[in-house]
């Protein structure tokens, strides 16, 4: 009775999101390419930035190489409550720099609406672009969001990948995880119609969006909060496939423990706060990409998925050693294949490489190591630089 109890228990919700990945693998072929832009619009390009005087002229000069007329955009650094010389360092490198002093409302989110409501006084710009500190983005980059903006999508998403991926076998995982996560997902959610979601990095959103859903995202994840508000409100954000903003990971355990504390909780406290109204306003609206955006937050990181597929393997090794039903081991081995053909096609996606696939080796240290870190993690709100290995 007790097995049969944890067997559903573990099966169910193992089931139900490695369905939901197989879906998204099976759907993540390249998509079409559109037709080049009229070049016409003007883009306030937007770099939030907290101490950040050792990297920002790397942004900065990737920016300046972008394919697009001078004249239609425009490089901001938000120099964030620094310490040090960033707003300095920008400046010099050609930026327009925004200084920004308020101790009391600290973070990523607080800089970026001092950024956006800026912009929209001004008037000049169409859209807002959003770029880290730093990363490093495509020449296309303007162009691939011009394109789907003049064909109606008022916000955009880029890939946001890995700039470091040989660093480390944690930088490689890492690209991997984001490939999985970023092109496998946003692919599929594209094709169908859905919302790839806001990923923190490379996305744009227009003046006339930001004047219907004003940006009012101040959690640890404020990207995939707005994300959320702009799909409850009836948007989605369309993916650009073939530009990316890659940013640099950490390589070191003490800088990527602090880093996943910070992603994880504020995906758990979304996931507590926005999964009802999701699944509400699905219902009511009959809205495909608020029940998709519910089903995204409702599928835990693979982490979690595979550690729970490898229990329910435990468990239905128990049910056919006490002669119960075979149909418990199907049910394992075919969520088996469905994570490790997502995982594949991630690993695909990458550019990881032989080496990306040798370190799938490591995988199950990563995971015993994510779950120590999750177990002692403390929830903060402030804006917590993370170290760069250029610093």
């Amino acid at each position: 009775m007790i097995l049969s109890a944890a067997l559903w228990i573990t099966a169910v919700p193992a089931t139900l999101s490695c369905l939901y990945l197989l879906t998204l693998t099976t759907l993540s072929a390249g998509l079409r390419p559109l037709p080049p832009s009229a070049r016409k619009l003007r883009f306030d390009v937007i770099v939030p930035a907290h101490d950040e005087e050792a990297v920002i002229t790397q942004v900065i000069g990737s920016l300046q190489k972008v394919d697009w007329p001078q004249d239609r955009y425009r490089i901001t650094v938000v120099a964030d409550n620094c310490t040090d010389n960033t707003a300095a360092v920008a400046t010099a490198a050609g930026a327009h720099v925004m200084q920004r002093i308020d101790k009391e409302q600290r973070g990523k989110g607080y800089a970026l609406s001092f950024a956006f409501i800026a912009s929209r006084a001004r008037g000049w710009a169409d859209a807002v672009v959003v770029i880290d500190a730093d990363a490093e983005v495509s020449t296309n980059l303007l162009e691939a969001f011009a394109q789907r903006i003049e064909r109606g999508e008022h916000a955009v998403q880029a890939h946001y990948g890995v700039s470091n991926t040989d660093a480390s076998w944690r930088t490689r995982l890492l690209s991997i995880a984001k490939a999985s996560f970023h092109i496998v997902r946003s692919r599929a959610r594209e094709r169908l119609g859905f919302s790839c979601g806001i990923r923190g990095n490379g996305w744009a959103v227009t003046h006339e969006l930001l004047d219907k859903v004003p940006y009012k995202a101040f959690s640890l994840t404020e990207d995939l909060e707005y994300g959320i508000d702009l799909g409850m409100a009836g948007y989605r954000v369309a993916y650009a496939d073939e530009a990316h903003s890659d940013a640099e990971m950490v390589t070191g355990e003490k800088d990527a423990r602090k880093q996943r504390q910070r992603w994880e909780q504020g995906r758990f406290n979304l996931i507590r706060d926005k999964t009802i109204p999701l699944l509400l306003r699905a219902l009511a609206r009959r809205s495909g990409v608020c029940l998709d955006l519910a089903l995204d937050l409702l599928v835990l990181p693979l982490s979690y998925v595979v550690l729970n597929v490898a229990a329910l393997a435990v468990l239905a090794a128990f049910a056919l050693a006490t002669h119960q039903s075979e149909a418990w081991a199907w049910i394992a081995g075919g969520c088996a294949v469905s994570v490790v053909l997502y995982i594949l096609r991630g690993w695909q996606l990458s550019g990881a490489g032989l080496q990306g696939l040798l370190d799938l080796g490591r995988a199950p240290f990563f995971l015993v190591w994510k779950v120590l870190v999750m177990i002692g993690g403390r929830e903060s709100k402030e804006w917590v630089r993370t170290k760069r290995e250029r610093s």
